[in-house]
């Protein structure tokens, strides 16, 4: 049984990873769900994918760090399929790897800008859509560096991804009374174009397993259900979360 029919939504981050496959997802479900990223061509082709199966979908790439491309994603909500119901701002990028003092202000910027101006610009706009409905779900892909655990020559990551948390709260609080819940996911490692970036070798990915108590990484796939739950009326009483889907890294010490 489909959970989200008649529901429309807004996913970045799309075009690979656990946007792609929360977009897939959710379509399976019966939203209909329109597609951010930067790439044209990436996100036509989780368009086909969704509309292989029966759903509908809609690609809109533009830049996140533009408070423009925010606006028109919900326009193009609005316009194509009626409204919007849930948004799943999961875009980012992690920034320099390097030591804090290495950090320049150029980089220190475009990752606050892609990962937490980006989530600020989403809810925004989101929000007005959202209240004409009298209902909704904004879910922020957050994580757990910074959160529980930090992680060294991750500074400019881990501040932006932490910001998203005090953004999660101080939205459910002013939304919750319009019937707009908001949560954040922090997912653990997982097997993604960015998480590759970091398991770049056997030893690397070997090393990231082990922080797990699970002793692996998550599929796209896995954490793309918890942004369901979140999304859907199964988590009807929950707002305000930073809901841990990470695999045990949190609890594993030694």
């Amino acid at each position: 049984m489909q959970s989200l029919l008649e529901r429309v939504a807004i996913v970045t981050g799309a075009s690979s990873g656990i946007g792609r496959a929360t977009a897939v997802l959710l379509a399976r479900e019966g939203a209909r769900v329109v597609l951010a990223a930067r790439r044209q061509p990436e996100l036509e082709a989780v368009v086909e994918s969704i509309r292989a199966e029966g759903g509908d979908a809609l690609a809109v790439a533009g830049d996140v760090r533009d408070e423009s491309y925010a606006r028109d994603l919900v326009l193009a909500a609005c316009r194509h399929f009626g409204g919007l119901d849930i948004a799943v701002n999961n875009a980012g990028t992690l920034g320099p790897l390097v030591a804090t003092a290495d950090v320049d202000a150029a980089a220190w910027r475009d990752t606050l800008e892609t990962n937490l101006s980006h989530a600020f610009y989403a809810a925004k706009h989101q929000i007005p859509a959202m209240l004409q409905r009298g209902r909704g779900s904004i879910v922020f892909t957050s994580t757990f560096v910074g959160y529980t655990a930090g992680m060294p020559h991750m500074a400019a990551y881990a501040a932006s991804k932490s910001g998203l948390i005090g953004l999660t709260q101080a939205l459910a609080v002013e939304l919750g009374p319009h019937g707009i819940r908001v949560n954040a996911l922090l997912p653990g490692g997982t097997d993604t174009p960015m998480g590759r970036t970091v398991a770049h070798s056997p030893e690397a990915l070997a090393f990231v397993r082990g922080l797990h108590a699970l002793q692996r990484i998550a599929t796209p796939e896995e954490i793309a259900r918890s942004a369901l739950y979140l999304a859907s009326d199964a988590s009807s009483f929950t707002t305000g979360t930073a809901l841990l889907v990470d695999g045990g890294v949190s609890v594993r010490r030694g």
